[in-house]
């Protein structure tokens, strides 16, 4: 039996680290990629020329989203979605807006913000253009503050009006194996008359009940943050300290820095260097990552969100330095083998590190939700719309 394909447009590409977690599944193939910083598209391409992963069937738009709005280009994008309908079973779109407008620590402007407006834009593109299914990445800001909470449902509405039926779940990427405390809101949707074409029974609402978001994480937060995890410890050069017992392992960021051998990395020596650093690197202790800035990271712990705008520093834990892209890379799980090319400037390597999705998370939804699609057991959507919106 032949097993079903799945291709992926890919919008708000970044360097493509959630893309990479679909591709890795072996079920989805991107298709189409769109990105509006060439930097970040140099990485994209370069990367997967170096992991030998084929050039998407209908390549690179390198501009805005907001492209599309216009008549020409969404013409194009519809002749693209017809000629990969005639070779993948289904299609989906993936993508996540930028966010500063809608983070605590960002700049808090919501959907009137320059890059909060590209989150509706987004969600227009999806309705006018009736993917089979879609992602939508954001911070967990637009989720749990209530100004862009209002913002989100109206988005919500405007999907199931186009006939989506939603989910959508709060993660953090450490559920899925990632050394790092990252939490981030995802919606899902999916066409109405795909879930009734794949057998699903439809009951008339618009959310989905039984949509199993834990079925490819490895841990539960509120278990992985009750651990006995090493507190806050002098800082000291080059030093070396036993490992801890009764944490595991692979969610520490010294084991990520052993597992992709950053000190041998081809990136592994890109890293800022300021000319007063020294004396304050020195001079903070190892695990003391509760300020917003100059934080040093524990070893044997695993890392706060890798964000590395607004002038969020993350110290080496054991090193007089600032950690490097490879170790950045590292912390967002990426494999070995994905490297940046040296030309890229240090502000834009860091930039589309920290904005990516941590890859063994972008990994696991991709397996979580072609196992919704094609080996889900209970083939049931039912919930009140009333209830699942508290009203």
């Amino acid at each position: 039996m032949k097993t079903p394909s799945v291709g992926l447009f890919s919008f708000f590409a970044g360097a493509g680290f959630l893309d990479l977690g679909f591709e890795t599944t072996k079920n989805f193939d991107v298709v189409f990629v769109n990105e509006y910083r060439k930097a970040f598209m140099d990485v994209y391409v370069a990367s997967r020329k170096h992991a030998g992963i084929n050039e998407p069937l209908l390549g690179y738009h390198m501009g805005s989203i907001q492209d599309f709005q216009e008549p020409t280009l969404f013409g194009s994008l519809e002749d693209g979605i017809r000629q990969a309908r005639q070779k993948y079973d289904i299609l989906g779109f993936v993508g996540g807006p930028p966010c500063p407008d809608f983070s605590v620590g960002g700049k808090n402007k919501g959907q009137t913000g320059e890059n909060g407006r590209l989150s509706g834009t987004y969600i227009d593109l999806i309705c006018k253009a009736a993917p089979d299914f879609f992602l939508f990445e954001n911070v967990k800001g637009l989720y749990h503050t209530k100004k862009h909470r209002e913002f989100f449902d109206s988005l919500k509405q405007q999907l199931i009006a186009s006939g989506y039926y939603l989910t959508e779940h709060l993660i953090n990427a450490i559920e899925y194996g990632v050394p790092q405390d990252r939490k981030r809101i995802i919606l899902l949707g999916f066409k109405r008359s795909v879930l009734s074409d794949l057998g699903f029974t439809l009951n008339g609402s618009p959310l989905i009940k039984n949509f199993h978001w834990q079925q490819h994480t490895r841990y539960k937060a509120s278990e992985v943050f009750a651990m006995p995890w090493s507190g806050i410890e002098p800082f000291a050069n080059d030093s070396v300290k036993p490992q801890p017992q009764n944490i595991p392992l692979e969610l520490t960021v010294e084991h990520w820095f052993r597992k992709n051998n950053v000190e041998s990395h081809p990136n592994g020596e890109h890293y800022f260097t300021p000319r007063a650093g020294l004396p304050k690197f020195q001079s903070i202790p190892e695990g003391d990552d509760h300020k917003k800035s100059y934080k040093r990271l524990h070893r044997w712990r695993y890392s706060p969100t890798a964000a590395y705008g607004n002038n969020e520093v993350h110290l080496h834990p054991y090193k007089e330095r600032r950690i490097s892209a490879a170790e950045a890379l590292a912390i967002q799980s990426l494999p070995e083998n994905f490297i940046i090319p040296p030309e890229i400037s240090l502000s834009d390597m860091f930039k589309t590190i920290g904005n990516g999705v941590p890859y063994l998370a972008a990994n696991g939804l991709a397996k979580t939700i072609y196992d919704y699609l094609y080996h889900n057991p209970i083939t049931d959507v039912k919930v009140s719309y009333e209830s699942a919106y508290g009203k």
